[in-house]
């Protein structure tokens, strides 16, 4: 069992590569048809029911491109459809979700200091959660406010900074953020599944027995889609956050949110009217500006941490009791202080670092015990920390964290060896 958390590390890392290769694929796709939705023209040659047309040269070709509103006369032999993308993004990170915040909720999603829960608890609320969102906006987009594009946008937005406060409320800062992206990559998805494709092949199947498709199957697609473009940005920053205490780790971790989701607005509307070649809002330069400048302020607030006495206070949980009390912690214990906790510090003393990195403390027996996975895996079998070994942790204490963990794993049930 002691090799699982290495292999468990794997896999993460393995599921992670997929996500962020299928993420790439989507988002790519995503932004590549709504440049060129926006860039058509019109053209005297151009056949019966096609809006427009445009022309691109790539890899030394040029390419004839044209679009039908509702569908060509005669449905071609070779048809594309784009769904993969978006299906494997969500599938993976979905994986993703459960490794690292299910398997791992212990020291990931869980915040005993905000909510009393027990772990298959903190699992369900994160599961059920990210359907309520599908839920709420899909009614709303059927609603007579489909017809009112903006206000719908503006309920939407209110729905996400709602989830995002009531996550805080629950989750570790790490987890809110997270789960605030999946919630929305959730609908963006949905969307694909739900509405997108079956509307396409709605239209398919008509022109196929001889009938001529509904133009509303299209507008309906229409929207969706246009919601996922602006959707977009915001998500990737989301997924990108756990890296990044400032941005999860502080008091306001929603509102940054929040913010980001303005920014992902602002950015979009630029880089969409000069695509249509309608206007140049450079105002959304300045707009943008100062929302990210909000955001780097709200992130000065005081972090969301317990303070020093209050987690030596905090009594130790089965799983870090295990680590505790396994042969050989006084020593590791002794090596980490000296080694690692002058930067995994509430109050940090290491020149040139203002806050633990990755708002990971390795100050107490339970923090300690708490990290024991990433002090195995980071300090250990690997020589990543201390970051160029700055302070010279030796091979010996190396040997010495992994037989301490190694000593604690090896009777452990898979959940706890794995993180």
């Amino acid at each position: 069992m002691q090799d699982l958390a290495i292999m468990w590390d794997w896999l993460a890392f393995a599921v992670r590569w997929l996500h962020v290769i299928t993420a790439m694929a989507w988002i790519g796709s995503s932004f590549y048809f709504v440049a060129l939705d926006l860039g058509l023209r019109k053209a005297p040659d151009l056949p019966v029911g096609a809006h427009g047309e445009e022309w691109q040269v790539h890899g030394g070709g040029f390419y004839h491109i044209r679009k039908f509103l509702v569908a060509p006369e005669n449905m071609p032999e070779h048809l594309i459809w784009f769904k993969w993308e978006s299906y494997t993004t969500w599938l993976s990170g979905a994986a993703l979700l459960m490794i690292v915040y299910w398997v791992g909720g212990e020291l990931y999603l869980i915040d005993a200091q905000k909510a009393d829960l027990a772990l298959w608890q903190g699992i369900a609320i994160s599961a059920v959660s990210l359907s309520i969102g599908w839920i709420v906006y899909d009614r709303l987009c059927k609603s007579p406010l489909a017809e009112n594009p903006t206000v719908l946008m503006v309920l939407l937005f209110i729905l996400l900074v709602a989830m995002g406060w009531g996550y805080n409320e629950i989750f570790t800062g790490r987890a809110t953020m997270l789960h605030l992206g999946a919630f929305t990559a959730t609908i963006m998805t949905a969307n694909v599944f739900f509405i997108i494709m079956p509307n396409q092949r709605i239209v398919v199947k008509d022109l196929q027995e001889g009938r001529t498709p509904d133009a509303k199957y299209g507008k309906i697609a229409k929207l969706r889609s246009t919601h996922n473009n602006y959707l977009t940005l915001p998500v990737i920053f989301l997924m990108l956050s756990n890296h990044y205490p400032l941005a999860f780790a502080s008091e306001y971790n929603w509102i940054i949110a929040a913010l980001v989701f303005l920014m992902g607005v602002s950015i979009r509307h630029y880089f969409n009217s000069n695509h249509a070649g309608t206007s140049d809002p450079k105002w959304t330069w300045l707009v943008t500006t100062v929302l990210f400048i909000l955001i780097m302020w709200l992130s000065t607030a005081p972090l969301e941490y317990d303070t020093l006495e209050e987690a030596e206070a905090r009594p130790l949980s089965t799983t870090e009791q295990i680590f505790a009390n396994a042969e050989g912690f006084e020593e590791v214990q002794d090596i980490v202080l000296g080694r690692c906790s002058m930067c995994h510090a509430r109050e940090v003393f290491y020149d040139g670092i203002r806050r633990a990195p990755k708002g990971i403390h390795l100050e107490t027996a339970g923090d300690i015990a708490r990290a024991a996975r990433q002090v195995y895996l980071q300090a250990g079998v690997s020589v990543a920390m201390p970051p160029a070994n700055v302070s010279y942790m030796e091979g010996e204490e190396r040997k010495k964290i992994i037989a301490w963990y190694r000593n604690a794993a090896k009777d452990l049930p898979f959940y706890i060896a794995s993180n």
